[in-house]
């Protein structure tokens, strides 16, 4: 089941004391770790780098699948609207 919320997501917010409006842009990367398979991101803003860590999986195929779709969903962001 799938469940669908019908109010808007708000837009993410910038920290206070950061200088970045916006992401420049994003990578996902998968690592080993102690036998599981890492995904985290990588964003690019004006001020610096921050990476995160998302979740680990107990396959490498199941990581990068992950992180494909995480990068995909954050380009998505990037671009912005398709309707302006």
């Amino acid at each position: 089941m799938i469940a669908v919320c019908e109010e808007p997501r708000p837009k993410t917010e910038v920290r206070r004391g950061s200088s970045a409006d916006e992401a420049l842009d994003v990578q996902t990367v998968v690592v080993e770790e102690r036998g599981r398979w890492a995904v985290e991101v990588v964003v690019v803003f004006a001020d610096g780098v921050v990476r995160t860590r998302i979740d680990t999986h107990p396959t490498k195929a199941r990581a990068e699948l992950s992180a494909g779709l995480i990068k995909r969903a954050a380009e998505r962001e990037l671009r912005g609207p398709l309707d302006g």
